[in-house]
């Protein structure tokens, strides 16, 4: 049996296969823009509100989640959160108002934290809730 014919096939089988495999198409950046802020014609009359509750410990609540420490010298977390909060009201252009809702028994040194944090971040609508309105 003569090899050289079947070397020959071999090769010519190899050359058929590479040339009619389907190369892997390379992935192509897919241009897309993400949205963004888009700028209302007019204000709303309807202010965008937080409501900031401080319970008898002195712990900082919004929307159920408790912001830094009550022995936290200052409330890093909160004032990033109001400053994030106050810039997306001005894109949507509406006012940025925060409510406080202090307990009775809780430290004044609580409130002040959270109206220096208010103060911090750049909200000027602060209003205290009334027990029982």
């Amino acid at each position: 049996m003569q090899i050289a014919p079947m070397i020959d096939i071999v090769f010519l089988m190899l050359i058929y296969f590479m040339v009619s495999a389907t190369l892997e198409k390379q992935e192509a950046d897919v241009a897309f823009r993400l949205p963004g802020t888009v700028q209302q014609a007019s204000p709303l009359d309807m202010p965008d509100e937080q409501f900031i509750e401080i319970d008898a410990s002195g712990r900082v609540i919004v929307n159920e989640y408790e912001y830094d420490s009550p022995e936290a010298a200052r409330l890093a977390e909160l004032t990033a959160m109001l400053a994030r909060f106050r810039e997306a009201s001005e894109a949507a252009r509406v006012e940025a108002a925060v409510t406080l809702a202090p307990d009775d028994d809780a430290p004044h040194q609580s409130v002040v934290r959270v109206l220096d944090a208010c103060s911090a971040a750049g909200i000027e609508a602060i209003r205290f809730a009334l027990e029982g309105g």
